[in-house]
Order: C-alpha cells, then structure tokens, then sequence
C-alpha cells in the first residue's frame, strides 16, 4: 500500500518549486537591461578582494581586458597576480598598510600614483573590467577626492564594469553601485595565532 503521506509531501514539494520556477523565469525575463555594473564589496571580513578577483577569473574566462589597481598592498608575491596577472593588466601601487608607512603625504602622493592608472583605465572603453582593490581606504581617509572618484565612476564608459573593494565603504559610493556585498566578519583564523599563509591569504 503506498504511503500517501510521502505523495502529498512530494506533491506540495512539486507545486512549491513551480510557483518558485514561475517567479524566476518572470523575474529573469523582466531583466533585460544590459550595462556596465558598478559592484562594492565592503564588510570587516576575509575575502573581499578574493571575490574581486575571482570575478578578475571569470572575465578573463570569456576573453575579457581587465585592468587591476591595487591601491594599498605593496606585495607582488600573490598569487593572484602570479596567475591572472599573466592575461590582466595588474599594478600594485601601495606602500604597504597606512600604519607601516606612518606618512601621511607619502599616502597621499602614492595613493594619486596609483588613481592616474585607475583613472586612465575608467576613461577608456577598452576595459571591460577594472578592479579597484581597496580603494574605499584611500577615500575614507581623504588620500584622494571623493568627488573626483565619483565622478570618474559615474562617468565611466557605458559597458565597462568595476569592481571596488575595501572596509567601510561610504554612503556615496554604496548609492552610486548597482550591487552592493557587504562580507562579514564572525571568525578570523590570525585571531588564534595563524600567520597568513601562500594559496590562502595571498
């Protein structure tokens, strides 16, 4: 004899999962629009850039010119930039963390180094992907005009995408994306006493 109570599950399961279907594909079907994204991935946790540059991954996948700009790191040693460095166009501008230069004019003077290549990147169609690795700091701490960046975001070519990254993304930037992650922060393994280790952290 069957058991009826395993049918009428799978039966309420299967119109569940229709409905679900019907809304997707109506959702789907409505988004038509087609243009360059600005993405923010902000948050205190682990892997902001990681997802930056998996993104990096995926467009070079599908043939893509992707410029990186690394606006705090100063270590050329990732593997990040071993690998998709090899197929995108990758610039590691910073002197390292602002508590290890203590300088703020150093900072200010390199972090402008830096935002010339990312500026030139976001005027030039060419590009179809920009990361800007933690550039939210350099705006947090007023390195560089916050309405410049804007501004050069805004005004980007119509289908080039960009990628920014960093802590404590401001109001303004979070307005202008067109998505927003933001990464939390429950657990951190350098908490327990474990260094940063090659393949994981860099």
């Amino acid at each position: 004899m069957a058991d009826t109570s395993i049918d009428d599950k799978s039966a309420r399961h299967a119109a569940r999962m229709a409905r679900k279907k019907a809304h997707i594909d109506a959702a789907i079907a409505a988004a038509d629009a087609e243009r360059g994204l600005l993405l923010v991935i902000t948050g205190n946790g682990k892997g902001k850039s990681t997802a930056a540059f998996g993104m990096v991954a995926r467009a070079l996948g599908h043939d893509m010119k992707v410029g990186v700009v690394q606006f705090i790191k100063n270590r050329t040693d990732t593997g990040e930039e071993a690998f998709l460095g090899q197929r995108a166009e990758w610039h590691v501008t910073g002197d390292g963390f602002t508590w290890d230069t203590q300088n703020r004019e150093q900072d200010v003077a390199t972090a402008a180094r830096g935002w010339a290549i990312a500026a030139r990147m976001l005027a030039d169609p060419s590009y179809q992907l920009v990361v800007l690795d933690e550039l939210t700091y350099l705006l947090s701490y007023g390195y560089l005009d916050s309405d410049v960046v804007l501004d050069a975001l805004a005004h980007r070519p119509p289908m080039q995408h960009v990628v920014v990254t960093g802590r404590a993304a401001s109001a303004q930037l979070i307005e202008l994306a067109d998505t927003v992650s933001e990464i939390a922060d429950e657990k951190h393994a350098f908490r327990a006493g474990v260094k940063a280790q090659p393949g994981i952290d860099f």
